[in-house]
């Protein structure tokens, strides 16, 4: 390739599409490994460009490892593992080929409603946080104070749950949360009881902290506390308002069994309250914190009821674990942005997070009736809907002879995207496939074309 030659484009500088053209070769098999390269003087006059232009180009190839220079000799190509790129180009052109059906209706969970979301005064309120010197510095290490209170005041209103704000840690996501708590809680608890089905994203935050998981039957009627006295743990981690998936609530005489037999054992609940705000049927429930805070770490976040890209999550820490979680973390920066927390501060001050939520509780409320109604209409007995109580999805169990995986890519094909639950299974498996359907941000149009599509596919 001594006397090289090809054409430059204006776009970018001489010496990088050198660089490129000749890594292009090198990746392609088209320059063997050891063989000689052209001088950076050939290669510069069969190019009509300035030796000095071959020289960067020739120096950027033997910076990546591409090519090696050997004094008095010249320039030869490196030997790369060519399956690498082999690899990589038919992976390319497999997926360039391979046709994908539009998505005409995403019947996602993890999205809110983009029509009721209130711009303008979030927009409004970010901009006079800007104004304010505090808004120019790094937060504090576990969240704002002026959020800490409004959040505090907002528990005790809306949860029963009395806590002072210096007890509230701020974070990024309940995730994050979890596995932050799992470190100062590994060392006294070698184990802890996760339900069955349940939050699969809690499960990895326990097991990367190297807990060894218990689990706790949960059916669409409920939790099963049966097996609970004999088992070994004295930590478990529920969602007793609105359980995931299945969405069913603990009654009140099993939080009372819970509360006892954390106190007997000396251990702690956690509560992840990710989204009681949404109940259509009757008020809230009461927290669990809101009956013994001494043994329950409660959580909750604002990705469900607001805003998933916000990234606020919070939990109440009892005191004993209260002090070791601010004495392990005191010296790391905070995970969440400041200005979302001095925003949502202001948001909640101004009274605008309450009219937030009594909206949207009505808006959900009736897109929720609107999909159910579509559903029993269209399908009749082949499926049972659970979870219409509550939450911003339902779950659809399919009387058909069909599994999980030919649901989801039967609705794909008609451009319908819907979601498993079989990650949220451990051992206590459903009899039948259930499909997942959040409808938070569809309009009753977009329910309703979902649904007769699934009608379609599913027939």
């Amino acid at each position: 390739m001594k006397n090289t030659i090809f054409t430059f484009e204006d776009n970018s500088p001489k010496y990088k599409q050198i660089y490129e053209k000749f890594k292009s070769f090198i990746e392609q098999g088209d320059l063997k490994a050891n063989e000689l390269l052209p001088s950076i003087r050939q290669l510069a006059d069969s190019l009509h460009v300035s030796r000095n232009t071959t020289l960067m180009a020739y120096e950027q190839l033997v910076s990546e490892g591409y090519i090696r220079g050997e004094s008095r000799k010249g320039y030869f190509v490196n030997e790369l593992e060519p399956l690498l790129f082999q690899e990589a180009h038919s992976s390319f052109h497999h997926k360039q080929t391979e046709p994908v059906p539009p998505v005409r209706i995403d019947f996602r969970a993890d999205v809110v409603d983009q029509s009721h979301f209130p711009l303008k005064t979030w927009r409004r309120i970010s901009n006079q946080v800007l104004t304010v010197k505090d808004s120019f510095r790094y937060g504090e290490p576990f969240g704002e104070l002026c959020l800490r209170e409004q959040i505090a005041a907002y528990l005790l209103q809306s949860r029963g749950v009395r806590t002072d704000p210096n007890a509230i840690i701020i974070g990024s996501s309940t995730q994050q949360m979890l596995v932050y708590l799992g470190h100062i809680l590994k060392d006294e608890f070698q184990s802890i009881i996760v339900e069955d089905p349940g939050y699969d994203g809690a499960r990895e935050a326990f097991q990367l902290n190297c807990f060894t998981l218990e689990t706790l039957p949960v059916y669409e009627t409920g939790a099963d506390f049966s097996q609970l006295e004999h088992m070994k743990s004295r930590l478990i981690y529920v969602a007793p308002s609105h359980h995931s998936p299945y969405g069913v609530s603990m009654p009140i005489q099993q939080r009372h069994a819970l509360i006892h037999w954390a106190d007997k054992r000396h251990g702690y609940i956690i509560e992840d309250d990710y989204d009681s705000e949404f109940r259509y049927t009757q008020q809230p429930f009461p927290a669990l914190a809101s009956i013994d805070s001494s043994r329950v770490i409660y959580l909750r976040n604002f990705s469900k009821s607001f805003l998933p890209g916000i990234r606020l999550s919070y939990m109440v820490l009892p005191q004993p674990l209260l002090d070791h979680y601010k004495h392990q973390f005191l010296h790391f920066e905070s995970t969440t942005s400041i200005l979302s927390q001095l925003t949502m501060a202001k948001f909640m001050e101004d009274g605008e997070w309450n009219r937030h939520i009594k909206r949207m509780r009505l808006v959900y409320k009736r897109k929720m009736q609107h999909l159910v109604s579509v559903l029993r209409k269209e399908f009749e007995q082949n499926i049972s809907i659970i979870g219409e109580q509550s939450g911003l999805y339902l779950l659809v169990k399919v009387h058909l002879k069909r599994s999980e995986e030919w649901l989801i890519e039967r609705a794909s094909s008609y451009g319908v995207k819907v979601y498993p639950t079989s990650l949220y299974f451990v051992k206590n498996n459903s009899d039948k496939p259930i499909i997942k359907l959040g409808f938070s941000n569809l309009s009753f149009d977009e329910i309703q074309l979902g649904v007769e599509l699934l009608k379609k596919a599913w027939s």
